[in-house]
């Protein structure tokens, strides 16, 4: 897995609620089935971190081949290494608790 993170305020106008997530899953992931199945448990896993990333950043998620292979453990390990790299602390678990009232 592959993170990039882009901190800073967004191009676009309008107010941000918080950061921007995306995810690029390319064919070398697998079928239909296991690119989707590899974009909803990061999704998830995503979804429970937004709280630790700067309010105005972009995050972008590229998934390797291995994610389809990969439970959901392990990619919430790889997540976490790859977030650190990028300056972000995820060493506090409570912090992976989903926000109230967001939603897809």
């Amino acid at each position: 897995m592959v993170v990039h993170l882009k901190a800073g305020s967004p191009t676009g106008t309008g107010p941000v609620e918080g950061p921007r997530v995306g995810f690029v899953v390319s064919k070398a992931v697998g079928n239909a089935v296991a690119r989707n199945l590899v974009k909803r448990r990061l999704r998830h896993l995503a979804r429970e971190r937004t709280a630790l990333v700067p309010p105005e950043s972009m995050v972008v998620v590229r998934a390797l081949p291995g994610a389809a292979l990969a439970s959901y453990d392990e990619l919430a390990r790889e997540l976490d290494r790859c977030l650190e790299r990028c300056g972000v602390d995820v060493s506090s678990p409570a912090d992976h608790a989903p926000k109230a009232g967001l939603s897809q």
